[in-house]
């Protein structure tokens, strides 16, 4: 029993990833491509890949949202994860890492799930809300800019359905968000996001210490 989470040493973590189910030989290949980039580290780890396909299979989802698509590993595990007839609606700005991304989704016979947007994601989402998809998705996730986090935040309650997800990655930020001497941009857009998320009646609420930290939201 422990009354907090655990420290999670290398060897731990080594043997958190044994005692999870084996990667498919292409989400590895995947992985370790993304890991050789300089902007690798962008990537959301194994652990949260399997706890994000397990939450799309919970609730049984259909209908998926992503804002920030990277090389396409979040997206890969969550299409798989959807049924046949289910929809990933993938919103990014760059080509060249969501090229990566769609050479893998071919492979997996995932590319027919994933509706894939090349625009700010802003824009997406106001246009999804002004042609009525409101309350549509069951499950949305969101790992971009962070100055934007509210903005996103805010269409995504819009667009799921209540009982639906919303993940939130990135909400500790390294530790940053409990340093009250780092004021930058995105420390500070993060920590005043946990602050509403925290005092906001329209959800329920779990910030998890996964990968860089994970909050669940659940729309009521």
């Amino acid at each position: 029993m422990s009354a907090r989470t655990i420290p999670m040493t290398d060897e731990l973590y080594e043997y958190l990833l044994q005692a999870n189910r084996p990667l498919p030989e292409l989400f590895v290949s995947l992985r370790e491509e993304t890991a050789a980039m300089p902007a690798g580290g962008m990537q959301i780890s194994a652990e949260q890949g399997h706890f994000m396909a397990l939450l799309t299979r919970l609730i049984r989802a259909h209908r998926v949202l992503e804002v920030g698509v990277f090389t396409g590993y979040s997206a890969l595990t969550v299409a798989t994860a959807l049924p046949e007839d289910g929809k990933l609606i993938a919103c990014d700005v760059s080509t060249e890492w969501t090229n990566i991304g769609r050479r893998y989704w071919e492979q997996a016979g995932v590319a027919h799930k994933i509706d894939l947007r090349i625009a700010p994601a802003l824009d997406t989402l106001d246009s999804l809300i002004a042609d009525g998809h409101a309350g549509t998705f069951d499950f949305a996730f969101i790992d971009a800019d962070k100055p934007n986090y509210d903005g996103y935040y805010e269409r995504m309650l819009q667009l799921v359905r209540p009982g639906g997800l919303i993940a939130i990655d990135n909400t500790l930020w390294s530790g940053h968000v409990s340093n009250p001497e780092k004021n930058d941009e995105s420390t500070v857009a993060l920590r005043t996001l946990n602050a509403k998320i925290r005092d906001d009646h329209r959800v329920h609420l779990s910030l998890l210490p996964v990968g860089d930290g994970l909050t669940l939201v659940m729309k009521i």
